[in-house]
């Protein structure tokens, strides 16, 4: 979006003024100082050793491990493991879910969006279904995904597939219903066909809407990920918390939810780094 302001130069008057341009939307140019971004994880880490040197008796080695102890216990995952299991082991497992959860929700719900946004009929058939079982906490069917699927990977890689396929539906449609009908009408002026359009300028303009839906799923992914492999697998950063907090190794619970907060924001830099590179045009109109 171009915004066009003017302005009056120091010594002209107002009929010589000249226009100043400002641009917003420009994924390109909206990047977050490295500076600030250390700033505040050191300010994260300070707040951390604060709370630690407090004296509040509820806070001890017990209930809250320091940032030493979570150290160590961050080597002695990486030297030995837990319960058998190497730290890579747990984290592959939970990554590997959840990328098998998004996969199948993104090529399932980008088609059901995509149907919906395109055909009033379809909407009117989709869009009851939608509304009814999106708003259902994906964790409330865990027990009957556990009775219908195991409780083994199947039941866990069907609740991700459950939490992410409505959020790709939704974003999808969004996407969709948010093209402006003169771009298609210009390109049926110029003869494009129906798949032409659909190809040339209904999914552009819904990638953007398609990324933000993705970037959302992945985020509600790992929430749903977590409380579901506490019950029914040993191995997983979500099963790792659960026995370590049984036996009160809360430096590993702490070390297991840091690794899990970094994959999240790692995976979220790859997002935007392929918004970049896949959908350059975003914000330009």
């Amino acid at each position: 979006m171009t915004v066009l302001s003017r302005f009056r130069p120091a010594g002209r008057n107002r009929s010589a003024g000249a226009r100043k341009t400002v641009t917003f939307g420009d994924a390109s140019e909206v990047k977050g100082s490295p500076s600030w971004s250390v700033a505040s994880l050191i300010f994260l880490f300070f707040v951390w050793w604060w709370i630690k040197r407090g004296p509040d008796p509820m806070i001890n080695d017990r209930t809250f491990p320091s940032l030493r102890q979570s150290w160590d216990a961050f080597f002695e995952l990486v030297d030995i493991g837990y319960r058998r299991v190497g730290l890579w082991d747990h984290t592959w497992a939970s990554l590997w879910r959840v990328l098998k959860g998004l996969i199948y929700g993104v090529v399932v719900g980008v088609p059901v969006g995509f149907a919906m946004g395109l055909s009033n009929r379809l909407r009117g058939i989709f869009d009851p279904v939608v509304e009814l079982l999106r708003p259902v906490p994906p964790l409330a069917l865990l027990p009957l995904f556990i009775v219908w699927f195991g409780i083994g990977e199947g039941s866990k890689v069907n609740l991700l597939f459950f939490a992410a396929v409505w959020i790709m539906v939704i974003a999808a449609r969004a996407g969709v219903l948010g093209v402006h009908g003169s771009k298609v009408h210009a390109a049926y002026s110029l003869g494009a066909s129906r798949w032409q359009i659909l190809r040339y300028v209904i999914l552009p303009n819904a990638l953007p809407d398609i990324f933000t839906g993705m970037r959302v799923a992945l985020g509600v992914c790992w929430g749903t990920l977590v409380a579901a492999e506490l019950t029914g697998t040993t191995t997983g950063l979500g099963a790792m918390i659960f026995a370590a907090s049984k036996f009160f190794r809360m430096d590993i619970v702490v070390v297991s939810i840091i690794i899990i907060g970094v994959i999240g924001v790692a995976m979220d830099l790859v997002m935007r780094f392929l918004e970049r590179r896949l959908i350059p045009w975003r914000g330009k109109g």
